[in-house]
């Protein structure tokens, strides 16, 4: 089968296709036919080195790319059948082979039905950065108000919209340009990217929000937007700003969750998340989409169909 993996770090130009066997599922696993896989920044980050540089990726001699997809299951395992289409998670990111390829296996338990009525595309934008949205909520007890940082992009905009239907009070913040899309996202409030965030929040709620989300890793501007003894929580390793004024700090780790996947997909079904697809292109053309979301101002994800 066709696949598409890194040997060495660097730019665009170091992804390598290759032809490999069809990988063969084990014990509680399943084999899924690739219809659709997203590009995320992870890959990017992934290609370039920085994950390893960080200790967060160990050291390989091939790293396979690809968190997202979607598609159809080939074998039976679980409780999926083949024929079924679904979506999954692959977490496991040292390894040799990932979602840009024809095939993958995954554990049955990182794997959820696909949701109805949209297309692989749409559907492979959703696992990664909707169940990081998910469970960063999670770390969250509040039952007030919310900012959500970077609500434009990609794990933003699931986060407020998930927030809403957690019942919160949702300020969003991102480029002005972005208003309209983030409050059809659901936020209830809106505060432009830029300077003295947390006075222009505070402007809006005062005393501040009870939590943050932190996606667009702003660190101290989002922290001091909320009140003493709120909550905040961080996005990527080393961006958890101090716990000032008693602020609970917390990170999200993301993790495999097939049974709250389902419940996403379920959300995405009824209209209730955003799916956004920026372009669709073929698994040949992996470097230029890396191009592409390397160049920046995208707004969803770029997909890629084998």
């Amino acid at each position: 089968m066709r696949a598409t993996v890194v040997r060495r770090f660097g730019g665009p130009e170091v992804l390598e296709p290759v032809e490999v066997p069809v990988p063969e599922p084990g014990p509680g696993q399943v084999r899924i036919r690739v219809a659709a896989a997203a590009v995320n920044p992870v890959d990017l980050a992934t290609r370039a080195g920085i994950l390893t540089a960080a200790g967060v990726v160990p050291p390989r001699e091939v790293l396979g790319l690809g968190w997202d997809v979607a598609g159809v299951v080939d074998t039976r395992g679980g409780r999926f059948a083949e024929g079924d289409a679904v979506i999954g998670l692959r977490d496991r990111i040292a390894t040799p082979l990932g979602a840009y390829a024809e095939w993958i296996v995954l554990d049955a338990s990182a794997v959820a039905p696909a949701p109805a009525g949209v297309s692989f595309p749409e559907a492979a934008t959703l696992p990664l950065n909707a169940l990081t949205a998910a469970q960063a909520l999670d770390l969250v007890e509040t039952t007030g108000t919310v900012l959500v940082t970077g609500a434009a992009g990609a794990v933003g905009g699931y986060a407020v919209a998930l927030a809403k239907v957690r019942g919160l009070r949702v300020v969003a913040v991102a480029s002005a340009a972005d208003e309209g899309l983030v409050r059809g996202f659901g936020a209830d409030e809106f505060v432009p990217r830029g300077p003295a965030l947390g006075d222009r929040v505070r402007a809006l709620v005062p005393g501040g929000v009870d939590a943050a989300l932190d996606p667009a890793l702003l660190g101290l501007e989002a922290l001091d937007a909320v009140r003493g003894g709120g909550e905040l929580v961080a996005f990527a390793a080393g961006a958890a700003p101090l716990p000032l004024r008693g602020v609970r700090v917390s990170s999200v780790w993301i993790r495999a969750d097939g049974e709250r996947l389902a419940e996403l997909s379920g959300l995405a079904s009824k209209g209730v998340l955003p799916l956004r697809v920026a372009e669709v292109l073929p698994l040949s053309e992996a470097a230029a989409a890396h191009e592409r979301l390397d160049a920046g101002g995208l707004r969803g994800r770029l997909v890629l169909t084998p």
